[in-house]
């Protein structure tokens, strides 16, 4: 490995990398498979993939190309040198509107090609639901199809030429009418004429095996599209010139209602003749909750287009008339067929959970069959798998005849693994005996190559050998892909992991206290690597800061699993690796909801830094902003507040302190307050008013310490709305709710003075055992208010957030946490539950700002939009991360990543702020992040509602 390392380190330009985060990071795709290669090459343009392959075949090391990595059936996996080719090799070079054609490299992402053509009324036909990330060189090397394709084709439909090189160096432009074709392979086509027309299914979405059937003369000999579908096996792509089509001005989504998944599939081909742009399907036992579907037990998702948006609509209305539904809803308003079509997109995720929460995995993710046979089949599909004991939840796109699904089989033993292979031989058979495809959008891979017989025949598939040794006669090109394949069950990613339960601190609840079960979530459909968040998405910050895979969800959860396999990632909980990989994770916690399967790398970083740590000195920064609460207490106690403000303004002094810190140089040291908010509660009287409901205010660190100018708010504006609000008792022992501490003469001789604490400081920088004795000793602070009914009203949201999650998950075995955790409201919510009659004051002003990440990925924000919307507050807040959270953007090390975060969404939406608009941030991190860099301060939702009181 040395040799090749070195070689191809001089003749290559891009990156070469054969260290172990390189290696770990594409071990895996979207498939069950894991192949561990030598090194990973990202190559900068077309010379370089020629060196590469120069050097490669020198010393009989395979190649594999990679795009997004979101294959499914294993093809972008290998034991060679993989290609990456989403770091440089990703531009598009040119739109034609006149020709409607585009030319671009292999690894742009579809989403940048439709941005572009979006201007022109033109978009690329093909879109997998993958669309934000997948490449359009994955695409072509699988000819993938996506939910248009009843109107637009496949991606071979829409290539037009192919720049390709082979592995033996040669530079192919691949088109009609055979050109580019290599040699020998117009000889070996025109020896077998008669099998290419009669042994291929005739069904729009065949895509298994080679599509030797396009290189026909009738066909045009068409050497592109034979090219297609060909998952790297033939031919490296470097450039493409694709077809563009007409977009519609206008669309509508018909969404029709039918009893059962077999009812929609049936009805599913009768739609085509009125020409919809897709037919996508999917039951209820896929659907996390039916509100907004009209009424039935599956649905189907038809889409029209016009010139207008009455053309668009009266197009639905027609649907509706001519379907034979259960209920029907048409829907124009792009943003509800946004929200709509995320149910459909992140199936291929959302599908990965049982409703129990069991595993279930591809493998047969994608076959297809004749339209008018769907109905049929599906029947068929459900039959076996009851007969073998299996579940799975069938979608896809139903006018295409092409069934997406999961299934729970049990990759873990070798009985599960068994029968894995028993259930995929006899689904072959009935995907053939209905005249389908064992493929009909992902490719064979290593999940169905080996089945390939049952449904060409051993002649055809020895054809296919042929081929492969024209284009490809050293076997260099992502060998054991469509011919002469690995078994179906060898490779599974899942035999390297440890079969008893890791030690944890954490109870991973919906993992049933596995942590390696917890990793597993990530299947690796890579929503975290978009470039772009849509609406109030948050995730993955540092992956669009950085670009980098390494700092993605899926990346990190990658490392943790060959960090447990323990075979490339050698040195466990100690791992550098996988340290420097989580070092850029901010703990936004936006993967727990913007994942598809909710991964939750907050809590696995946490839980990482607690065992890498364990024994040994931390990272200053650590100790500086891991024990805030404690020191800010200090300070508290001894009134020197405005001592430590004098000297953090004397800038030699404020250096010596960062820097001994662990605090990035470039930051500000925040105020501390002259007064605490529970100093100020006291000296108001510390007693709750009369009549309401009672909520007990949590004073946390930051409206503590930082901001109590939120918690007085939050207290005038509670009480203006009828509540009596008191404060979390100070004493252990007897003590009193409602007034912040205790003035009984017994309490104060027996009992222990305190300070509630949510822990959030010591779990983000994962000192579980020190957040685990705050978290006890809170809770028995707390003993006295979850004896009443009274709920905890916390205004920071990543302490709130860090109540309702991390305390009953970290004290799993404490009832007390997960009580306390279903008191935990928010400001907004407290208003609504306990005040539903009271009416805000009128604001009237644009509102602008972020939803603070805590909030969107744990708490939620419905309360607070309605809020604001009573209030006159009007306009959406931006998604995405501020950047600091926390104590993240103070680290040293952080600071240009935390403002490229800012930059991502936050500190734009407040530059283009209307004038006179009130700029929200309910997140002390994120008014310190707006206070710093933009200038801007940012205000609680309280402050702002408090300020109108008067």
């Amino acid at each position: 490995m040395t040799d090749l390392e070195a070689a191809l380190r001089r003749v290559v330009r891009g990156e070469v990398g054969f260290d172990t985060t390189s290696r770990a990071l594409t071990t895996m795709d979207a498939s069950n498979y894991r192949r561990v290669p030598l090194g990973v090459v990202a190559p900068r343009d077309a010379d370089d993939v020629a060196a590469v392959l120069e050097v490669c075949r020198e010393h009989a090391v395979p190649v594999v190309a990679r795009g997004g990595g979101t294959s499914i059936a294993g093809q972008a996996t290998g034991t060679g040198v993989v290609l990456d080719f989403t770091r440089h090799m990703n531009r598009l070079v040119g739109i034609d509107p006149e020709a409607r054609t585009a030319v671009v490299q292999p690894g742009v992402v579809l989403d940048r090609l439709q941005d572009a053509a979006a201007p022109h009324g033109l978009r690329f036909g093909p879109d997998p639901s993958t669309h934000s990330r997948c490449t359009l060189g994955g695409m072509i090397g699988n000819n993938s199809c996506g939910s248009h394709s009843v109107a637009w084709g496949t991606t071979a439909d829409s290539v037009r030429e192919l720049s390709v090189l082979t592995a033996r160096g040669r530079r192919l432009r691949l088109g009609r009418e055979w050109s580019g074709a290599p040699e020998g392979l117009r000889g070996l086509v025109d020896g077998e004429l008669a099998r290419l027309r009669t042994g291929f299914p005739d069904l729009p979405r065949r895509i298994s095996g080679y599509a030797l059937d396009a290189l026909l003369p009738e066909r045009g000999a068409d050497v592109a599209r034979s090219f297609c579908g060909s998952e790297g096996t033939l031919g490296v792509l470097t450039e493409a010139v694709v077809r563009l089509v007409e977009s519609p001005r206008a669309r509508a989504l018909a969404v029709l209602g039918y009893a059962d998944e077999a009812g929609a599939a049936e009805a599913a081909v009768g739609l085509l003749p009125l020409g919809p742009l897709t037919v996508e399907g999917m039951a209820v036992d896929l659907v996390p909750s039916t509100q907004g579907l009209p009424r039935g037990g599956a649905w189907l998702f038809v889409e029209t287009g016009g010139d207008t948006e009455a053309e668009a609509r009266a197009r639905a209305e027609a649907v509706v008339r001519a379907a034979d539904v259960v209920d029907a809803l048409v829907v124009t308003d792009p943003g509800g067929q946004r929200t709509l079509w995320r149910i459909r997109e992140d199936a291929s995720g959302t599908a990965t959970r049982m409703p129990d929460g069991s595993e279930a995995w591809p493998g047969w993710e994608d076959c297809a069959v004749p339209p008018v046979r769907l109905g049929g089949y599906l029947r068929d599909f459900r039959r076996l798998l009851t007969a073998h004991g299996l579940r799975g939840t069938p979608y896809g796109h139903f006018g295409d005849g092409c069934i997406h699904v999961r299934i729970d089989f049990d990759l873990l033993s070798a009985d599960g693994v068994a029968r894995f292979r028993r259930f995929s031989q006899e689904l072959a058979d009935v995907v053939v005996a209905h005249g389908g495809s064992l493929s009909g959008e992902h490719g064979d891979g290593q999940a169905r190559a080996e089945l390939l017989p049952r449904m060409y025949g051993a002649e055809t598939v020895a054809l296919f050998e042929r081929a492969k040794a024209v284009w490809d006669p050293d076997d260099l090109l992502n060998p054991g892909m469509l011919v002469r394949p690995a078994p179906l069950d060898a490779n599974l990613r899942f035999s390297v992991l440890p079969r008893e339960p890791v030690d944890v601190e954490f109870g991973y609840p919906s993992d049933g206290g596995d942590f390696s079960a917890a990793v597993r979530r990530c299947v690796g459909v890579a929503k975290c690597r978009t470039t772009s968040v849509s609406g109030a998405g948050v995730m993955c910050p540092s992956f669009r800061a950085t670009g980098e895979e390494a700092h993605s969800t899926r990346g990190r959860a990658r490392l943790l699993h060959e960090m447990l396999a323990g075979e490339l990632v050698t040195d466990g909980w100690r791992s550098t690796e996988v340290r420097d990989a989580l070092d850029l994770c901010l703990s936004c916690k936006g993967c727990r909801s913007d994942c598809p399967v909710e991964v939750d790398m907050a809590t696995y970083k946490a839980e990482f830094l607690h065992h890498h740590y364990a024994g040994r000195r931390r990272p200053a920064a650590h100790y500086a902003m891991g024990w805030l609460p404690v020191w800010l207490r200090w300070t508290a106690r001894t009134r020197t507040a405005p001592v430590v403000n004098a000297l953090a303004s004397v800038r030699p002094l404020a250096a010596v302190a960062k820097r001994l810190g662990g605090i990035a140089r470039e930051r500000e040291v925040p105020r501390l307050a002259g007064e605490t908010f529970s100093r100020w509660w006291r000296r108001r009287g510390g007693r709750p008013a009369e009549g309401g409901d009672l909520v007990v205010l949590w004073p946390d660190t930051f409206t503590e310490h930082l901001s109590p100018s939120v918690g007085r708010a939050a207290v005038r504006v509670l009480e203006a709305a009828g509540l009596r609000v008191a404060l979390p008792p100070t004493l252990r022992g007897r003590a009193v709710v409602g007034d912040g501490t205790s003035r009984s003469p017994l309490a104060l001789l027996t009992a222990r003075r305190g300070q509630v604490c949510c822990g959030l400081t010591y779990v983000s920088t994962g000192q579980l055992d020190r957040a685990r004795a705050v978290m006890r000793r809170t809770l028995d602070l707390m003993a006295p208010v979850l004896e009443t009914s009274a709920p905890v009203v916390v205004l920071e949201p990543s302490c709130a957030a860090a109540l309702r999650t991390d305390l009953p998950e970290l004290l799993h075995d404490d009832p007390r946490a997960a009580r306390l955790s279903a008191r935990v409201l928010t400001f907004a919510e407290a208003l609504e539950r306990h005040a539903p009659d009271w009416a805000p004051p009128e604001v009237n002003l644009p509102a602008v700002g972020q939803t603070h990440c805590h909030q969107h990925a744990v708490l939620g924000d419905a309360a607070d939009r309605r809020l604001r919307e009573s209030a006159g507050l009007t306009g959406e807040l931006s998604g995405g991360c501020c950047g600091l959270a926390g104590n993240f953007g103070f680290e040293a090390g952080h600071y240009e990543v935390s403002v490229a975060c800012a930059e991502d969404q936050l500190l734009p939406a407040v530059r283009e702020a209307p004038d006179g608009a009130v700029v929200l941030a309910d997140g002390f991190s994120c008014r310190t992040q707006l206070e710093q860099l933009a200038g801007v301060r940012g205000r609680h939702l309280a402050e702002v509602l408090a300020e109108r009181l008067d």
